[in-house]
């Protein structure tokens, strides 16, 4: 059980290696002796954010994350933040992990490239299709996730010999003096960490263990999270950069011409399937999460026969799969959207990924301050507020480049809409718990289909 829960909830983290050092790259101009130091500094806040959301597991067992933190902190209303950035990275998590995807297959078959949004379309309806017939299981997603991290291992091993080859564009200068180039840079890569929050929510689904058991399982989750993504991070890093692999060509991906150059042709063909499964796992993943946390949000009947929620009731719906369709086609006509605007390239929508995601990491990390200073533990206080600053400078260099900020806006507007819409119910309550709900295993159907 703990092998399926693990792997399947790190499956968006684990996914993200595929994008997450090349855009890092892309943002250090193609200077290869800075990429190792960037990654690292990436790899060292994942490690901080993890560590801190240890204490969200310990005083949530039953799930809820982020927003339960902050609705206990500050109030009902401000759950909402979180989400907003989480109904913001779902949608980003499917547009971004279909076009990653696609782009997986069009480095094996670079002659279609000129299809990639049509590409990227076909995979956001596969995916969203598939969802109908509801969970396909945690067993599922683990063994993609497994399978990804046995392939590439089996790629930097045979790394380890392979001859160096130059490929792409390689620069020795990142534009900006060195310290300046990583702090700009590792904003960007900083997508790696969409994910690793996962199993502070994702608890909710252990029905079956009690308090205890929840909490071991997700602070195993969270350390192997990170042992896994950082090692694999880092090996690919430190293999591009002997290997040579700079910024690749438009029909290719920096790990798939790394793959191409360390390993025999059935690996690097083994590598790029494994590659596109997990990616769009990750889609699925989210096209389920998405919906679940709407029909969370929609105005429901609880135990106590008491009307909770704000959203309209039919995206509560569910068909016979435990199915909330509405919200499914919610998700699929706005991931398509970004999808189109994006172009099908997951490098342009990289840009935005990691912003909406901080956001829930800034409003967790205050409310988990503020929990310390009320218990008066001085410890867990320091942590909490040297995580939040480094959640906020991150947020911050990321916004300075511009265009980030339709990420934090969109996240912004859609809490605020669902604030306005509470208000005018007469703030209902149980919106702080809207996280751990939407991850609580399905009730019967409510309607046939």
């Amino acid at each position: 059980m703990l092998i399926a829960f693990a792997f399947a909830v790190m499956a968006d983290p684990v996914s993200s290696v595929a994008y997450a050092v090349e855009a890092a790259l892309r943002a250090l101009n193609g200077d290869l002796a800075l990429l190792v130091p960037t990654m690292s500094l990436v790899v060292v806040i994942i490690a901080l954010v993890i560590v801190n959301y240890r204490q969200l597991i310990d005083r949530y067992p039953h799930g809820g994350g982020a927003s339960a933190a902050v609705g206990e902190a500050f109030g009902d209303g401000w759950s909402f933040i979180p989400v907003g950035a989480l109904v913001v990275d779902f949608v980003l998590t499917i547009a971004i992990s279909v076009s990653a995807g696609a782009s997986a297959v069009i480095a094996y078959f670079p002659s279609i490239a000129p299809y990639r949004i049509l590409l990227a379309l076909v995979l956001v309806l596969v995916v969203g299709g598939l969802t109908w017939f509801g969970h396909a299981g945690r067993l599922l997603f683990a063994v993609l996730t497994i399978a990804f991290i046995v392939v590439a291992v089996l790629v930097l091993v045979f790394g380890l010999t392979a001859t160096p080859h130059p490929t792409g564009t390689i620069t020795d200068t990142a534009g900006h003096a060195v310290p300046l180039a990583v702090v700009l840079a590792f904003p960007v890569a900083m997508a790696l960490a969409t994910g690793v929050e996962a199993p502070s929510s994702a608890i909710a689904q252990l029905g079956e263990l009690n308090d205890a058991g929840r909490r071991r399982f997700g602070k195993i989750t969270l350390w192997l999270t990170l042992a896994i993504v950082g090692t694999i991070t880092m090996g690919l890093a430190i293999e591009a950069v002997h290997l040579r692999i700079g910024v690749p060509p438009a029909e290719s991906t920096q790990i798939a011409e790394l793959a191409r150059v360390a390993a025999p042709a059935p690996v690097f063909a083994a590598f790029q399937l494994v590659t596109a499964l997990l990616l769009l796992s990750a889609a699925s993943s989210s096209f389920q999460a998405g919906p679940g946390l709407l029909k969370a949000l929609a105005r429901h009947r609880v135990a106590s026969g008491e009307m909770v929620g704000v959203l309209p009731t039919a995206l509560g719906r569910t068909n016979r799969h435990h199915t909330p369709y509405w919200g499914v086609l919610v998700f699929l006509v706005l991931a398509a959207v970004v999808t189109v605007a994006a172009g099908g390239s997951d490098q342009e929508l990289v840009l935005f990924y990691a912003v909406s995601v901080f956001l829930s990491f800034l409003a967790g990390l205050s409310a988990m301050a503020v929990f310390s200073w009320r218990s008066r533990q001085p410890g867990y206080l320091v942590l909490n507020l040297i995580g939040a600053l480094v959640v906020a400078f991150t947020l911050v260099v990321n916004l300075s480049r511009g265009t980030p900020l339709v990420s934090l806006a969109a996240a912004l507007l859609v809490a605020l809409g669902l604030y306005l819409v509470w208000r005018r119910n007469g703030r209902p309550p149980g919106i702080r718990n809207v996280s751990a709900e939407a991850e609580a295993e399905p009730e019967p159907a409510s309607e046939p289909g």
